[in-house]
């Protein structure tokens, strides 16, 4: 074979493995070299000069991520293509973080493989020079409490590891439930701002006239109620992180200042003029679309912009269903310590309910259902009469798919109906249609109650008001007074 043709090195203790890729992807115009340990595998590094890598994570003689910072030693710029059958959370963020082009799961798909490689190739031929500098190997590495092996999660684990290390804002979204606050978290823990301070406010957990002052702080006097001087969020984080939940909950004079800060760091008390420097970055999340808060005019363009330098979605539970046996035995065992309990195992029967289960709370009603059934079981194994009535209950597969029929041909007749309309924005208008009927149902389900039946629909009070007050639904006949609403 030519010598000036690329260079593939694969290191993988599995001989048929090997085999089989280099089998596979060999060719005229790419030479592949194997090799079955760290070592070996890091000495033909050094020998070949390769311009891509396959390293496999679990080796006899050595971590692969701990190989993978050796050869970036010897070459900062050779795209290592990590692969493993067996993926943590805390491995597939390292492994990005540390720089890794690709984070692939056995068995790889040999199509997915190949795209992969050649794209590694391509890069490494336009710009591949010697390493300059070491890595940086004193992160902190503690594995946060996300769990999932699904491609879904392994995709935010993926984007977690490349925002972390660099010092810009983030954008996360998802449903209510999915596990923001926790991706926040994992971001600050493995960016450099590890040591300095962190800190999570709910915006949509404040009043209006308070959020502000929470955030930039205020004067004595400033406003009634103010009898002292208060440091502001902000001020107490300098130099860290601040995760701001739920922020299409801001009002317009919040997002303004928000967006100052942003733009010059800098920010003024509420009832002073002494402008106050800070250095924060900042992680931001929210259920609502903000892209259409700025269409309508409800949320600041420019902040949007701003935040959206690097954006993550997280997906439902519902569209990650493999997810949620781990899952469940995750919380258990979780539980089992902090309720010294012993549950074992979780009965077949009862595995299928939850899977079968659409969890519109996502992943933190799963973790409520576990602890609603660790109360109520009895013995080692947990077992379906324990689970809460909403995903006990669930109906036959063949019930659920007459329901499924049913329910898709009603909503193709609304869908039929909005295109004969010509209306453009036919995803929103569903949307609308869906909550016309949904919301008054919950709300006279739960008496009138938005504290309760924001917890039924797995959204925020806030956005449930939201809502309410888009669709401009009224319910004064039918409901209670609910003291919340004023």
């Amino acid at each position: 074979m030519e010598s000036n043709v690329p260079k593939l090195i694969i290191i993988d203790d599995e001989p048929n493995l090997r085999y089989s890729l280099k089998k596979s992807l060999e060719t005229d115009s790419l030479e592949v070299v194997t090799a079955a340990t760290a070592e070996s595998g890091i000495a033909a590094v050094r020998e070949h000069q390769p311009d891509a890598v396959i390293l496999d994570v679990r080796l006899p003689d050595m971590s692969g991520l701990d190989a993978f910072s050796i050869i970036h030693e010897l070459d900062a710029r050779v795209p290592v293509i990590i692969i493993t059958a067996y993926s943590t959370t805390e491995t597939a963020i390292d492994a990005m973080k540390r720089g890794a082009f690709e984070y692939l799961l056995k068995p790889v798909e040999f199509e997915k493989l190949l795209t992969t490689v050649q794209n590694a190739i391509d890069v490494s031929l336009m710009s591949r020079t010697p390493a300059q500098f070491g890595i940086d190997s004193d992160g902190d590495t503690s594995a946060d409490q996300i769990v999932g092996r699904s491609q879904a999660m392994q995709e935010v684990y993926k984007l977690i590891g490349q925002v972390a290390p660099q010092d810009v804002n983030a954008l996360i979204l998802g449903e209510s439930g999915t596990g923001k606050e926790m991706v926040a978290r994992a971001i600050y823990q493995h960016s450099r701002r590890a040591e300095r301070p962190f800190m999570a406010i709910n915006c949509a957990a404040l009043p209006e006239n308070l959020l502000e002052s929470e955030l930039f702080g205020h004067e004595r006097g400033s406003f009634t109620g103010a009898d002292k001087r208060r440091i502001g969020k902000f001020e107490q984080v300098n130099g860290g992180t601040i995760f701001l939940d739920e922020i299409g909950d801001m009002t317009p004079a919040t997002q303004a200042k928000v967006l100052r800060l942003l733009q010059d760091g800098s920010f003024e008390r509420v009832g002073n003029n002494e402008t106050i420097r800070v250095d924060v970055r900042i992680i931001a999340a929210t259920n609502r679309n903000l892209l259409q808060m700025v269409r309508e005019g409800t949320f600041r363009e420019d902040l949007y912009y701003r935040m959206s330098v690097f954006m993550i979605q997280l997906p439902p539970l519902r569209e990650r269903p493999e997810d949620i046996p781990v899952l469940a035995e995750h919380f258990i065992h979780l539980l089992n310590r902090d309720m010294q309990k012993q549950i074992r195992s979780i009965a077949p029967d009862a595995m299928e309910r939850l899977k079968h289960y659409r969890w519109p709370g996502n992943v933190r009603e799963l973790q409520s259902a576990m602890k609603h059934a660790l109360v109520r079981n009895v013995g080692e194994v947990l077992t379906v009469s324990s689970l809460p009535d909403t995903c006990r209950d669930i109906r036959p597969v063949g019930a659920e798919k007459h329901r499924s029929e049913l329910d898709a041909e009603n909503i193709r007749n609304v869908i039929h109906d909005l295109l004969s309309q010509d209306q453009h924005n036919v995803y929103q208008e569903l949307h609308s249609e869906i909550d016309r009927i949904l919301l008054p149902e919950v709300l006279n389900h739960a008496d009138g109650n938005q504290a309760h039946a924001s917890e039924l629909l797995g959204i925020a009070r806030s956005t449930l008001r939201t809502k309410i007050t888009d669709l401009g639904l009224t319910f004064e006949k039918r409901l209670k007074a609910d003291s919340d609403t004023r």
